[in-house]
């Protein structure tokens, strides 16, 4: 079986290649802003399925992984963002407090579908105007959801965790290589 990475994300393909998943990598582009959802649990699991509704399946031997990442504060989706002054105020809003990062996982193949949810939550430090404003000077907050890499520049904010830190990354790697394993993609020994 074959691995299809259905991303441009560079993060998605570094975890991948640490995790010694052996991948190609195809991608798609999908109008993110044009899915809906009722919660956001919906609205992640919907996106990572119109995903991989734009990626063919080229043969039997395929596996398409599609992936999205949403960040929830108060049950909102704070998505990457905009300008300076919409990052300021989603790291101001994350500011002492705690939020949940989710990530929705697709694997698709000619036979069958899994998708599966892992859900990670983040308590930020309270945070000074000017370390929110050194931060968003560094530009890393603006490919993000929620304005913030933890495996970047953005780690200082992050008090602790409860879960996967990697799926704050962008893919719950520890748990994919647990669903892989019914399609007979395993990580390769060195």
């Amino acid at each position: 079986m074959q691995l299809i990475l259905a991303s441009s994300s560079p993060r998605r393909k570094e975890l991948l290649k640490k995790a010694k998943i052996p991948f190609e990598q195809r991608t798609q582009h999908t109008d993110e802003k044009q899915v809906t959802g009722n919660t956001p649990e919906q609205l992640v699991k919907n996106i990572a399925i119109e995903k991989g509704n734009h990626v063919p399946i080229l043969s039997d031997q395929e596996i398409i992984l599609t992936a999205d990442t949403v960040v929830t504060y108060e049950n909102q989706v704070l998505g990457k963002p905009e300008s300076v002054e919409h990052a300021y105020q989603i790291l101001t809003s994350l500011s002492g407090k705690t939020h949940t990062v989710m990530t929705a996982v697709l694997l698709k193949s000619t036979k069958e579908e899994q998708l599966f949810i892992e859900k990670t939550i983040v308590e930020f430090w309270e945070l000074t105007d000017e370390e929110i404003h050194e931060y968003i000077q560094t530009g890393d907050c603006f490919d993000k959801a929620g304005a913030y890499g933890i495996q970047s520049e953005g780690f200082a904010f992050v008090k602790k965790i409860h879960g996967d830190y990697y799926n704050v990354v962008g893919l719950p790697i520890s748990r994919l290589i647990r669903e892989l394993r019914p399609f007979a993609i395993l990580p390769v020994s060195t």
